[in-house]
């Protein structure tokens, strides 16, 4: 598989990202620190995008039923050299199926994330998933 995105930027203004039929804009100035994206928030964006995919890719491969999944990120940023030290997530699933067997579908999720795995390569990664029966 290959993958491809196109993305570009305005002196002094934003950037924006484009991905098949979608455009994400992002900021690259301190004016648009409080309302814009920043790349590390677009990079854990695509980590929780990992997850997410992957909970329903094992949906059907563990044949469970949810209602709807969300996922917190949060990270640890090194200064010198900058870069990502530590990111820890919290999964949520809204699933009144008993079937689902959460340790495997964690370890399914960190085994089989295209993104996941890239990040784990060069960080710790610390999570857990948590559900909730409505």
């Amino acid at each position: 598989m290959s993958y491809s995105v196109k993305a570009n930027s305005s002196s002094k203004e934003k950037a924006t990202v484009s991905i098949k039929q979608s455009e994400i804009t992002f900021g690259i100035t301190p004016e648009t620190a409080d309302t814009l994206p920043n790349p590390a928030e677009l990079f854990l964006g695509s980590f929780s995008a990992c997850i997410l995919k992957n909970v329903e890719r094992f949906s059907i491969l563990m044949n469970f039923e949810y209602t709807k999944a969300e996922i917190t990120v949060s990270a640890t940023r090194l200064e010198k050299p900058p870069r990502m030290d530590e990111i820890n997530y919290e999964l949520i699933i809204h699933s009144q199926d008993n079937s689902l067997n959460i340790e495997l579908l964690k370890k399914n999720i960190e085994k089989h994330g295209t993104i996941f795995n890239t990040v784990q390569a060069s960080c710790t990664i610390v999570g857990k998933i948590k559900i909730i029966t409505e």
